[in-house]
């Protein structure tokens, strides 16, 4: 009987080890939006426990700064914006790893008022450009060096489009998803340029993780990323109420309306699933542009020359399977 009794719970404790869901964790860079629908798709619609995953999506936002939560082990996959700020962590030998990149395309983009000038070129001769503090520091660099924008010119943005708006001659730095879709409601017809149109060649809203994770928990990071990937075939070609409702649950000043402007930006401006994302899947990863992207920053006077080991910035180990296509 008390052999029957153990045989019984040893069974019981198999059967529950071998169904239990892992646990992950997932810190994001910014407020829910439509630019994050995928991993929430994923988590509204089952994909994620499907593949034996039960995710805590921890929101990002103006209060809250996400980064330094990934290698203090408090979560176990991080959103970052751009290459950029990977490759800090790996100058500043922080041990995590990009795994994957969601947009093809880097959002950032310049906008002006649509008639005023030519094009890309013509830009760099408005008398007043609104570029942030960040960006100062980043793209605008590239901007001086490689296309001939000039500092005279430059004006801080503090993300209130009043001054653009009031200025026709103005220029100013933008989110693809953000910034046009709020001027038009506010009348401004705009013309969005995407910086990664112009050559800045940087990835975004890419998927970090320790490097401990990605050599100890491989099954992990792949059962992460392939369901993120389905979540966002999903989003963008499927039925998207689900992950619409979850974002709005977790931001409340989000609509309907304004994630499927937000939607129909990623699509018509090729941030997501375009380049070489259309050959091997959403989420895919060209080391040899991380490499050209390093060179660029190098070349621009972003970063140092030697100052980042780039194999350690990201690996094509989990992407580049053509995961999820067939849903499009």
């Amino acid at each position: 009987m008390k052999t029957r009794i153990l045989v019984s719970l040893v069974a019981t404790l198999i059967a529950s080890t071998c169904w239990a869901n892992d646990k992950v964790s997932f810190a994001t860079n910014w407020l829910a939006q439509g630019g994050h629908g995928g991993f929430y798709q994923a988590l509204a619609d089952g994909t994620y426990e499907k593949y034996g995953l039960e995710v805590d999506i921890q929101m990002g936002g103006p209060q809250m700064n996400n980064r330094p939560m990934l290698p203090a082990g408090k979560v176990d996959f991080l959103m970052t914006g751009n290459l950029l700020l990977s490759m800090d962590s790996v100058r500043n030998e922080i041990p995590t790893i990009v795994v994957a990149s969601y947009f093809e395309k880097d959002p950032q983009a310049i906008i002006a008022h649509k008639g005023i000038y030519s094009g890309w070129a013509d830009l760099a001769s408005a008398p007043e450009i609104l570029i942030s503090k960040d960006g100062q520091f980043s793209f605008w660099k590239w901007m001086t060096a490689a296309h001939g924008f000039k500092d005279e010119s430059l004006r801080p943005y503090g993300y209130n489009l009043a001054a653009f708006l009031n200025d026709k001659k103005m220029v100013q730095q933008a989110y693809g998803t953000a910034e046009p879709i709020y001027a038009a409601a506010a009348g401004a017809d705009v013309e969005t340029y995407l910086l990664a149109d112009q050559g800045w060649s940087t990835y975004s809203t890419t998927i970090e993780a320790r490097t401990e994770m990605v050599e100890n928990n491989p099954d992990l990071v792949q059962r992460f990323i392939d369901a993120s990937t389905i979540g966002w075939y999903n989003y963008l070609y499927g039925d998207n109420s689900a992950g619409n409702a979850a974002i709005i649950a977790a931001n409340p000043d989000q609509t309907l309306e304004k994630l499927a402007k937000e939607v129909k930006q990623l699509k018509s401006l090729g941030i997501i699933d375009s380049g070489n994302q259309l050959e091997f899947g959403i989420g895919a990863i060209d080391m040899a542009r991380v490499k050209a992207f390093y060179d660029l920053a190098v070349k621009t006077g972003i970063l140092e020359a030697g100052s980042v080991d780039v194999a350690k910035v990201a690996t094509d180990q989990f992407v580049n399977k053509k995961v999820g296509m067939d849903l499009k």
